[in-house]
């Protein structure tokens, strides 16, 4: 089983600590001496991306760039899914920088399965785009990179399962380093590779008095809990993400079935549960992860998504249709069967 992301108390520390390092390492002109953090310190070994191209890790990943690294593997049915798609997230924030002086790699764990052909159909199913690369290649230079960039697995680990949820963000001219947890908010990535890896590129800040009104009934922990868990694949009202639109979900597909799969999606997966097989296919066979929610975590979630389709109906945005389309279509129908996909 995968490591968790870091909780709120280690995403809070990180954030002190990181500011910390920036005001110490940020303060230091372009020009400064980068010897220690360049090419004497971290490998240059070849690594091969989803088109097939051989690159170094170095010289052609790192020097010169913003990068963001992470490690994935394509099987699996735990939570890569869900940190892919919310690198997507931040990709989308980031906007034209994207492939120009920002750069992110997700390398595989599993390099005998993630074959180029692999990793090229993965990145299709999140929509990634340039300056987003893919990359596999010899385990030992894998497991080389992992440990030069503080990621190693443990020796008590398996080294495909146990790899770490966590990112290395870098600006590899200033020498700035740090990690932060893959399911922290995609804004406040955004705004660390944006903002506070880019010295002198920073953009004025927004005043809390512009945020958007959030409607009482949808406010408390249920909201929390959708943006780091669900809304990376989803969303409730909005349309098919990554995965369906939630909206009216415990209506069309049952409340009992949906708590159920949201509690193992992957055992009903392996099931062969009728429904979750039609939405595997259905959505590009994107495995929904298996989040470890407690029973008590997936009510709350189902109370939001309950209370956010009251309010969107009665927005004016009706979910009539919908939930009729949802109903008659045979993938979502049976739902008694056994548990579902949210």
């Amino acid at each position: 089983m995968r490591r968790n992301g870091w909780g709120i108390l280690a995403a809070a520390a990180v954030f002190i600590i990181s500011t910390a390092i920036y005001l110490t390492v940020g303060a230091a002109p372009a020009a400064a001496d980068n010897s220690y953090w360049g090419a004497n310190y971290f490998p240059n070994v070849p690594l091969i991306t989803q088109d097939g191209k051989t690159i170094h890790f170095y010289d052609d990943m790192l020097k010169g760039k913003i990068v963001l690294i992470n490690f994935i593997y394509t099987e699996c049915g735990d939570v890569c899914p869900l940190e892919t798609a919310k690198l997507a997230q931040v990709y989308k924030l980031l906007g034209d920088r994207m492939g120009k002086d920002i750069f992110f790699y997700s390398i595989s764990v599993d390099p005998r399965r993630d074959t180029p052909a692999v990793l090229k159909t993965y990145a299709k199913k999140f929509h990634t785009g340039p300056g987003w690369y893919f990359l596999t290649g010899k385990r030992e230079d894998i497991d080389t990179v992992r440990k030069k960039i503080g990621m190693a697995g443990r020796l008590d680990e398996d080294p495909v399962t146990g790899h770490t949820t966590s990112l290395t963000l870098g600006n590899e001219p200033q020498g700035q380093w740090m990690q932060d947890g893959s399911f922290d908010d995609p804004r406040f990535i955004a705004t660390i590779m944006d903002n506070w890896l880019t010295p002198g590129y920073r953009k004025a800040a927004n005043s809390y008095e512009n945020a958007p009104k959030v409607d009482e009934s949808v406010g408390g922990e249920g909201p929390s809990m959708f943006r780091t868990r669900c809304a990376a694949c989803h969303t409730i009202g909005g349309g098919d993400g990554v995965g369906p639109d939630l909206l009216g979900v415990t209506t069309a597909r049952g409340r009992d079935w949906t708590m159920r799969y949201i509690l193992a999606p992957d055992k009903a997966l392996a099931a062969k549960d009728p429904v979750a097989v039609a939405l595997f296919k259905k959505y590009n066979q994107v495995k929904m992860p298996n989040l470890h929610l407690t029973p008590a975590d997936v009510k709350v979630l189902l109370a939001y998504f309950e209370a956010q389709t009251a309010f969107v109906t009665k927005a004016g945005h009706s979910s009539a249709d919908r939930t009729s389309a949802m109903k008659t279509d045979p993938e979502s129908t049976k739902t008694s069967q056994g548990p579902g996909r949210n």
